[in-house]
């Protein structure tokens, strides 16, 4: 089956809605389709507790927010593209209000800022802890005015479809019927999110298995900074590791104190910000307390903050403890650091543009250069509105038809043969046990190196597999994740310096 499209846009989080409304409204005359693999309203945005980072109020500046990501980068940003986003920010949430986004307000009938980790002045716009949901829903609504917006959920993106390095659209697999659909598009947008499910203990959702950073790689586009994963240092702890709920890093920001099983607010042996430092300086203090303590967790205590004011600023999260036996007011909340977010990704320029011509990309799965080492909280759905933002007026300014004709080459030969989903499941969870036991938050060569070689074998094989049994999508997330693993490793490999969330022991490595 063939489909034709001007604009072809993998990903219905914030980042690929966004710039398909744009593109709708700006080309009445042009057709956006938007594919996603779930339901349309199912995407890393949705799970997004904190806020949007931007300079608001005449007490903060466009200086200090260029500084604090700077120092929470750890000097490997590109300035030119830090200083591009945060000036760009202001104008990026005004859009998301005319939109219909609500935020929350204080008392002046302003908005309430809150403050996290690596901030020095409140700058973080939110609606309660369920900022991502709001945007989300405020995205779709508005994708869904456009007349010349097609979204077809459950429909996941196998390949690129690239020739003499010029992308020509992409191979999809509709989730329903199991045929492969071939889009040619003049330009194709990768979206698609983060790659939590390479861990398995994540705060990210089931999706997120890296599937455009993974194309992007197999296509031969430049990926680079996979090494720099950050771990969010308060998810909730849970002896099943399949139930991971975020604990906003705005807590902290709200004033909870970080504290060991003895009671102590241990996090000050560490850095002297204690609560409110970076999150790879709290990520690697809780692991190196748990394990010096050989404990399981640590703890998040609210019991001296207002009960009214906590109920009112964390609603979901009061909620979801609540429902687990935790009250806010009253007991301490056991947590432990979870994957949460990768800092690198397919290479862009400030125009989102890749190395294949005709392929951009925007929001997590790109590397932008604002991150450097360690995003500074609430940068990502700022990042994204601004980079979709940058390929909108790139691509109505310069939009061409592509010349190309594209053939189609994938799966050309019938298969009969179903893969197990036992085999998957099986696989999938040794996969996640080696990223976490040797890709972690600390990292020494030797145990990168034996997880490259289980990796590569396990690469193999589903390569052999792939060659005789049906496509499905199960099996395309699983060889996304074991070729993003690699990617992580042999980019952590190759690093010899220790910088933000990156941290390796190794003799020959410099600090």
């Amino acid at each position: 089956m063939m489909r034709t499209t001007n604009f072809l846009v993998i990903g219905s989080g914030v980042a690929g809605l966004s710039l398909a409304i744009k593109l709708a409204e700006k080309l009445p005359d042009k057709h956006i389709t938007v594919v996603t693999k779930s339901n349309q309203e199912e995407s890393n945005t949705k799970y997004a507790q904190g806020g949007i980072a931007v300079v608001t109020h005449t007490e903060d500046s466009y200086r200090k927010h260029i500084k604090d990501t700077l120092i929470c980068g750890d000097g490997l940003c590109n300035k030119q593209v830090v200083k591009m986003v945060i000036k760009d920010g202001p104008e990026r949430l005004r859009e998301l209000i005319r939109w219909g986004a609500e935020f929350d307000k204080n008392s002046k009938n302003e908005l309430d800022l809150g403050k996290e980790g690596g901030h020095s002045d409140h700058r973080v716009v939110h609606h309660k802890d369920r900022t991502g949901y709001e945007i989300e829903k405020t995205v779709l609504a508005q994708a869904g005015k456009q007349k010349n917006i097609d979204i077809l959920d459950y429909h996941f993106a196998l390949e690129l479809i690239v020739e003499e390095n010029q992308c020509l659209g992409a191979y999809v697999l509709n989730e329903k019927t199991s045929e492969t659909l071939m889009i040619t598009s003049d330009y194709t947008v990768l979206a698609t999110g983060g790659i939590g499910q390479v861990y398995g203990h994540t705060t990210n959702p089931k999706i997120a298995t890296g599937d455009g950073i993974a194309m992007a790689f197999r296509a031969k586009a430049e990926i680079r900074d996979m090494e720099f994963v950050q771990f969010h240092p308060t998810a909730l702890y849970s002896e099943n590791t399949d139930t991971t709920f975020l604990i906003s890093e705005a807590v902290r920001g709200f004033g909870a104190y970080l504290k060991n099983k003895k009671g102590e607010r241990f996090i000050f042996k560490y850095d002297t910000r204690g609560e409110l430092a970076s999150r790879d300086i709290v990520s690697q203090s809780i692991d190196m307390e748990l394990k010096q303590s050989g404990e399981s967790c640590v703890y998040i205590d609210c019991t001296h903050l207002d009960k009214k004011s906590l109920l009112n600023h964390f609603p979901m999260i009061y909620e979801q403890c609540y429902t687990l036996g935790i009250d806010l007011t009253k007991d301490w909340i056991p947590i432990a650091p979870s994957q949460h977010y990768i800092c690198g990704g397919i290479m862009v320029n400030q125009n989102g543009q890749t190395s294949i011509e005709r392929l951009f990309a925007c929001g997590e799965c790109s590397r932008t250069g604002l991150h450097g080492a360690n995003r500074l909280a609430s940068n990502s759905l700022l990042e994204a509105l601004v980079y979709s933002d940058r390929i909108y007026r790139y691509l109505t300014e310069n939009y061409t038809k592509s010349q190309k004709t594209a053939k189609f080459l994938l799966h050309k030969n019938p298969k009969t043969q179903s893969i197990s989903n036992e085999f998957i499941l099986k696989r999938k969870s040794e996969v996640q046990a080696i990223m976490l036991k040797n890709v972690g938050i600390v990292r020494t060569d030797n145990e990168l190196r034996f997880a490259k070689n289980q990796l590569s074998k396990w690469q193999e094989e589903l390569r052999e597999i792939g060659e005789r049994q049906d496509v499905t999508k199960d099996f395309y997330e699983l060889k996304n994740c074991i070729d993003v693993g690699l990617l992580i490793v042999e980019h952590s490999l190759l690093r010899t310096q220790n910088k933000g969330a990156f941290l390796k022991i190794s003799p020959q490595i410099s600090t």
